[in-house]
């Protein structure tokens, strides 16, 4: 049975219509505020970048921008209500390296890769291997080389997937260290057992760590784990300049959309992202903190996502990292 030239019509308008209405949203995003969803505490690396995003952004889109904490299951209770979240550019999540490698790691946890589009790069916090304070190691090489002689070293993690679970496993299967990941409920307790010499070793960001190391003291920083020396601490070497080219990781946070959010609404949010990034109030603020602006496009984003995926999952394999949950 054919249809008649006035239902063809029809549904080309009914189709134009929708077309035209998503594209006229799109255009008249935001018109109320927008949500950030951390999935982790509040005063973490991941949280303080969310809130100079949403501080920059909002001014740069003229509405609000509310930070909203959902910490919980490493990270993937927040990620499972943004990627169930409606799709209408009002809810985001503030993303980590765990979005991208707890699917790797976990039996299960409630949400796909694809169920999330990458849109832009908010910043990173470089991260630094740190000792206790009186250790005689002096550089990253000493540590590598003791962890090597008897049954290795014990080095604190925030849990199976954690950055510090990364850093010590890619030590392991790149450069034949020989640390033994003990994991913690938290970064914090994991610098406070390094703190208390019960464990020799971790690799905290720069946020958390530099005002133990500057100020307090407490921490004796041996390396940072980035490409570029950090901002604030330039007289702390990289990894790479120590021998350690590809200990290449840091605590980044970026934003990531449900899938089904219109492009013109993400490009609109990375835009505003980019900006505040890098205007000299957003800019300055982090730097001082130890935090690395990035911003970019959504183009640029999704390209660090690709690599990072690569990357990790490449320790993941050779590490055999499994979940104990």
């Amino acid at each position: 049975m054919g249809m008649s030239r006035g239902g063809v019509l029809a549904i080309l308008v009914s189709l134009l219509s929708a077309v035209w209405s998503v594209g006229a949203n799109a255009q008249s995003w935001p018109q109320k505020p927008i949500k950030f969803i951390v999935p982790f505490s509040a005063g973490g690396a991941n949280d303080l970048m969310a809130r100079a995003a949403a501080e920059g952004a909002a001014k740069v889109l003229g509405q609000a921008i509310v930070v909203e904490n959902k910490p919980g299951a490493g990270g993937t209770l927040g990620t499972v209500f943004v990627s169930k979240s409606v799709p209408d550019g009002y809810t985001f999540l503030i993303s980590a390296a765990g979005v991208v490698s707890n699917n790797m790691i976990k039996k299960t946890t409630n949400y796909k890769d694809s169920d999330l589009v990458p849109v832009v790069m908010i910043g990173l916090a470089p991260s630094v291997i740190v000792v206790p304070a009186n250790s005689n190691y002096k550089n990253l090489r000493n540590l590598v080389d003791a962890s090597k002689e008897g049954a290795g070293l014990h080095f604190a993690t925030a849990g199976t997937g954690s950055t510090p679970h990364f850093v010590a496993e890619l030590l392991n299967t790149r450069y034949g260290a020989k640390f033994i990941p003990v994991p913690y409920k938290s970064g914090s307790e994991g610098a406070a057992a390094v703190m208390g010499g019960q464990v020799a070793a971790t690799s905290e960001a720069s946020i958390v760590a530099l005002p133990h190391i500057k100020q307090g003291g407490k921490f004796k920083a041996l390396a940072t784990t980035w490409t570029k020396r950090i901002s604030a601490y330039p007289e702390l070497s990289t990894a790479t300049e120590q021998g350690f080219p590809e200990l290449q990781i840091a605590h980044w946070a970026g934003i990531h959309a449900p899938v089904g959010v219109p492009p013109e609404i993400m490009d609109k949010l990375a835009a505003a992202v980019d900006v505040a990034m890098k205007s000299p109030q957003v800019a300055d603020r982090l730097k001082s903190q130890g935090i690395e602006p990035v911003g970019g496009t959504r183009a640029s984003f999704n390209e660090f996502v690709d690599a990072e995926r690569a990357r990790l999952g490449s320790i993941v394999k050779a590490a055999n990292m499994k979940d104990d949950q």
